[in-house]
């Protein structure tokens, strides 16, 4: 690893990060003007996301600063949990924001309420429209340099604020021109619904680690393959993975021969936990050694980790819980 380049790659995140906090502030600004000026649920709607966006841009830094901070006397595991919190916080906000925002749509489209002045909406959602895609390129330059996840995801969010924007312009076009009645309280009761949606998923990936969930079976088959390539291990049992922040956590028992010593014990663990790191780089590792033929009483999954069963089945799934066999 070029470890020279690092110090660049963080400046061009920051630049990013910086860059998304002074978009959604400029979009705020405008947005509610126009919210002011036409009165259009619609443009009420879109400017709620972008409300979000610039507190979840904040949020998100504060969260990704925290969970970088190295573990402590207090926190031997590290402070990774603080961007799951970060999440489950903006999941609260952008609930309910569309809530509000569907309750908006039903008493406009009921009462009969209409937005005025078009063109003002209009004109704040072409520069909205603009604005997005210039931070949109470059963000991908940047996750072109950097391959940081975290703007990579930001990014995927502006990509759907497009969507909001022009389901804005469509709806003041409806609304205020063609004199269908109701399209500006129907776009923006489907504006909440996206807003909802979009809370659901953050919540599973943040619940996900909150609860310490294990990893995906793909990601554990492909650690086990590792495992298996030693020639002095008898066996694999007892599988813990868990993902708190940007760090994997793992833990497992191997069966080695119950005639090696501590230091023969002591060498494989090393030579195992050097494989991993090179597959999984960052993991955080746990191996516990047991005689060949060992298992400990009550302990969840003692299978062989390293075959798969009779059956056929995968040893990442035999490792979340299916019944003993030994």
């Amino acid at each position: 690893m070029d470890m020279t380049r690092s110090p660049d790659h963080g400046e061009l995140n920051r630049r990013a990060a910086y860059a998304s906090i002074a978009v959604a502030a400029l979009l705020l600004g405008m947005k509610g003007y126009a919210v002011l000026t036409t009165g259009s649920t619609a443009m009420l709607g879109s400017l709620a996301d972008t409300g979000l966006d610039l507190v979840a841009s904040l949020a998100t830094l504060l969260g990704v600063w925290i969970g970088a901070q190295p573990a402590d006397a207090n926190h031997r595991f590290g402070h990774g949990k603080a961007e799951a919190l970060t999440a489950m916080f903006q999941v609260v906000l952008i609930s309910l924001s569309a809530l509000g925002l569907a309750w908006r749509a039903i008493e406009e489209f009921f009462g009969g309420g209409r937005p005025a002045d078009a063109e003002a909406g209009m004109l704040v959602s072409l520069v909205a429209i603009g604005a997005t895609f210039f931070l949109l390129g470059y963000q991908r330059r940047v996750i072109r340099a950097t391959g940081s996840l975290a703007i990579a995801t930001d990014n995927l969010h502006y990509t759907s604020d497009l969507v909001l924007n022009l389901a804005v312009i469509a709806a003041l076009v409806l609304d205020h021109w063609l004199g269908l009645a109701g399209a500006d309280a129907l776009f923006a009761f489907g504006i909440a619904l996206w807003l909802g949606w979009g809370a659901w998923g953050a919540s599973q990936a943040a619940i996900e680690q909150l609860m310490d969930h294990e990893w995906p079976l793909e990601k554990r088959e492909r650690f086990l393959a590792v495992v298996a390539q030693h020639p002095e291990l008898k066996g694999l049992h007892d599988l813990r993975t868990r993902t708190s922040g940007n760090r994997d956590f793992v833990q497992f028992h191997v069966w080695v021969d119950g005639r090696m010593t501590v230091t023969e014990a002591h060498r494989v663990m090393d030579e195992i936990e050097a494989k991993l790191l090179d597959a999984f780089p960052g993991v955080e590792i746990l191996i516990h050694p047991d005689p060949d033929g060992h298992v400990d009483e009550a302990v969840f999954g003692a299978q062989d980790l390293l075959a798969p069963g009779s059956d056929g089945t995968s040893p990442a799934v035999l490792a979340q819980g299916a019944p003993a066999r030994r």
